[in-house]
């Protein structure tokens, strides 16, 4: 038996404050966190005196004095030991004055009886000494704590305070972490392998009454007890400084979210029952809990039951689920409670009463902008589907009833989502998804309610709507919205500019004659009323001209103004075609092309005194064949690269009206409308705008192609122009004396077609100096326009 004579640590505190009263101090802390068996309480002798007495297996002390400067000597020895000499592990330490320390005992007395560490690590009985320890936190409001891993069978690990950060990171056993300061709170902390999973264990770490404290956590004992000589389990215990150990407990915790989407009238609102307890009282079709908190690793009966229930005995359905620790979940209560007296499902699945359960949930993005979410299709009378984020991506290809995806991560944005069959059209309904709001965050996207409610027991209507992290569910608004280009080409000069009503709405003030918007959603499936008016118009009531359109949902069009408010005025089209101004309108228009190493085009004949003709690609092939005015062709898709286009007359090829410059090589990827545009004889048109191919990109940009050659009278003008210097910089100088007709205009455009200058030059002048000192250095073709011919001329800037 032990000898009588106890020596408490409140007289080693007062014995220590005697004997080093006038000596350099410092503080130390001990801790026994040695597992082995063999050790479960030992004697420690600090310089020969016995100074802890049956000290045992994770107890500490608070804070004592000992002497600085000088070698400490700490002795080991069994419980029952009688003297210093029966010390089995001696340590010695020289502490600095002033500092304070921990001192930890850990690892097994004979190694050779117990599992390896999986890292090599020595595991032998030692001391853990680590100065700067704190005996409170640095923030009033947080706890600070060191992390020591002394579980000498654990390999390097994590700890991981869950839904917070990564505390401690590929630590191996022997590791002491610096000081981790954390608000005072609760907190899950899972400990894993250093890859981050899996779970190895959770411990629930209640800090919320330690403000201003600090500690030492300690991982102690053993993974595996029954190789280790049946010693104690794992765990995680805080060593306080006043010695309190504290045993964190461990858990296993799961997070889940409940949705209620079974469109079942009878089930409009329901009572759910965990293990027999009300949980969800009165919960509403179309609503949605936050994440909470409930057991894992364990069997959960979830019983639904009427919102009038009295008890679990009244539930209806009843589901048992296990989930995994630290997992995060959502159930989704869908389904009918008796499929008899509702519509199939077209796939065949079974549309009963059930819960769909997922793992893996996300409560937030995991890119900061973008939102991350799930589709489920939860609507039983619908067939297998797509949903197809218009003009960006499908996002779900081919769900099936009860389907839930994979994550989906989109910048957040506002979005058109088209519901179709499975065969991607036609478009079954069509949802807004404003998601600009949404940054950073997770959400449930659930198909909802019935497409035919008649056959349903005239149940909720199909809809889409979204569960938030925090359980809020927003109803997707359904919307029907097409996209339109409107295109100004009609070349009546008392129409050069107009403006353009829409259901009364003045949406485009004087809209000039060559211009176009980009595409634009309008509301499709009812009827618009495009009004055309004068530029000076006040209201709607100033319209000259209106047009009743109706457009189809997720369809996308041109509108092209076109023709002469008087055909009378103007000269007849030569093969008798109706030059009244009107709305060429066009569907399935294109925003880029399918290809993405070629250019897609629509060519429009806008030009009301042009007969019919056909537009040949010079050496490639004719592109477009007997086009009469107002014919619009379909889509033609050509290699990017420069072409010329030659019109001629659609019966006679050998002549050529006129004459383009087509540089596509630089657009690839685009899609246009190719627009023949103004009069072949403007002088019997009101002096309207001569003829011309004109390029409308999908952005609403304009581009004018060069017109190389114009009629049978064209010049080549290369030795009656002269254009000095060239290449030029900051000016050039162009002389036109030699030319036998008056020039009008001179047109300078880049390689694009994109005109960048226009000279009006005097009736008498032939010699014009031109600034080009603002011109991008490249090639650019001067175009003079004269009374009876087009000439053009190559002008390089350098």
């Amino acid at each position: 038996m032990k000898k009588l004579k106890t020596i408490t640590l409140a007289t080693l505190a007062f014995l220590s404050s005697i004997g080093y009263a006038s000596a350099q101090t410092a503080e130390l802390q001990v801790i026994h966190n040695s597992a082995d068996p063999a050790a479960a309480q030992v004697d420690v002798y600090v310089n020969g005196t016995l100074t802890l007495d049956n000290f045992a297996f994770r107890t500490a002390t608070p804070f004592v004095t000992l002497p600085a400067g000088s070698t400490v000597n700490i002795g080991i020895a069994a419980s029952n030991s009688t003297s210093v000499n029966d010390t089995l592990k001696n340590f010695s330490l020289v502490l600095t004055s002033g500092e304070r320390y921990v001192a930890i005992a850990n690892g097994v007395l004979n190694p050779s009886n117990y599992a390896s560490n999986p890292d090599g690590a020595s595991t032998t009985f030692t001391l853990f000494i680590q100065n700067n320890i704190q005996t409170a936190a640095t923030m009033m409001g947080n706890v600070d704590f060191r992390v020591v891993h002394g579980a000498t069978d654990a390999p390097t690990v994590d700890v991981i305070a869950r839904n917070v950060a990564t505390l401690v990171n590929d630590a191996p056993y022997s590791a002491i972490t610096p000081y981790i300061s954390v608000p005072a709170a609760n907190y899950l902390l899972d400990v894993t392998p250093a890859t981050g999973s899996p779970i190895v264990a959770t411990f629930q770490a209640d800090l919320s009454g330690l403000a201003g404290g600090s500690a030492i956590v300690f991982a102690s004992g053993f993974l595996t007890p029954s190789a280790n000589q049946n010693g104690p389990a794992f765990g995680l215990f805080a060593a306080l400084a006043n010695g309190t150990v504290v045993a964190l407990p461990q858990t296993s915790i799961a997070t889940l979210q409940v949705i209620h989407n079974a469109a079942d009238p009878a089930a409009a609102s329901v009572d759910i029952y965990v293990n027999g307890t009300l949980t969800l009282d009165n919960f509403a079709f179309r609503t949605a809990t936050p994440f909470i908190e409930v057991p894992a690793d364990v069997q959960l009966n979830i019983g639904v039951a009427p919102p009038t229930s009295m008890s679990v005995n009244d539930t209806l359905k009843n589901f048992q689920v296990t989930l995994t620790n630290g997992g995060s979940y959502v159930a989704i209560a869908n389904g009918v409670l008796n499929p008899s007296n509702f519509a199939s499902n077209p796939g065949g699945a079974s549309t009963s009463f059930t819960l769909f359960l997922q793992n893996n949930i996300q409560t937030s993005a995991t890119m900061m902008g973008n939102v991350d979410f799930r589709v489920v299709h939860g609507a039983t009378d619908a067939p297998t589907v797509d949903v197809i984020a218009r003009n960006v991506a499908t996002l779900v290809n081919d769900a099936p009833y009860s389907a839930i995806t994979n994550y989906i991560s989109v910048p957040a944005a506002n979005y058109l989502l088209d519901v179709t069959p499975a065969a991607g059209s036609p478009i079954v309904a069509t949802f807004q998804a404003d998601l600009s709001g949404l940054g950073g965050g997770s959400a449930i996207v659930f198909a909802s309610g019935f497409l035919t409610p008649s056959a349903n027991q005239n149940g909720p209507a199909f809809g889409l709507f979204a569960a938030l992290a925090n359980g809020t569910v927003v109803a997707l608004p359904q919307t029907s919205i097409a996209t339109l280009q409107v295109i100004h080409n009609a070349a009546d000069p008392a129409a050069a500019s107009v403006d353009i009503y829409v259901n009364g709405t003045l949406t485009l003030d004087n809209f000039a004659f060559r211009t176009a918007t980009p595409f634009i959603e309008v509301p499709a499936g009812v009827q618009l009323n495009i009004g055309v008016a004068p530029p000076t118009s006040m209201s709607v009531s100033d319209t000259l001209k209106n047009f009743q359109v109706t457009l189809t949902n997720g369809d996308s069009y041109v509108a092209i103004a076109n023709g002469v408010l008087n055909p009378s005025s103007f000269a007849s089209n030569p093969d008798a075609a109706s030059t009244g101004f009107t709305l060429f309108l066009q569907n399935n228009m294109r925003q880029s092309s399918i290809n993405a190493n070629e250019v897609d085009f629509r060519v429009v004949h806008g030009a009301t005194d042009a007969p019919t003709v056909d537009v040949i690609a010079q050496g490639v092939a004719t592109i477009v064949n007997d086009a009469p005015y107002s014919a619009i062709t379909n889509y033609i898709s050509v290699p990017a690269a420069s072409y010329t286009l030659n019109v001629t007359p659609g019966n006679d090829n050998t002549t050529i009206v006129a004459s383009f410059n087509a540089p596509l090589s630089t657009a690839a990827g685009a899609s246009a409308v190719v627009l023949a545009s103004g009069f072949l004889n403007p002088a019997s048109n009101q002096n309207g705008e001569a003829f011309a191919l004109i390029v409308v990109l999908a952005d609403g940009t304009v581009l004018t192609l060069n017109n190389t050659i114009t009629g049978i009278d064209e010049k080549n003008i290369s030795d009656k122009v002269e254009l000095y210097p060239n290449p030029a910089s900051a000016s050039t100088t162009i002389s036109f004396a030699k030319i036998n007709d008056r020039i009008n205009a001179i047109e300078i455009t880049d390689i694009t077609g994109k005109i960048v200058k226009n000279i009006l030059p005097q009736s008498n002048q032939n010699l014009i100096q031109i600034n080009i000192d603002s011109f991008s250095s490249g090639l650019y073709m001067v175009k003079l326009i004269g009374e009876n011919s087009v000439m053009t001329k190559k002008l390089i800037v350098r």
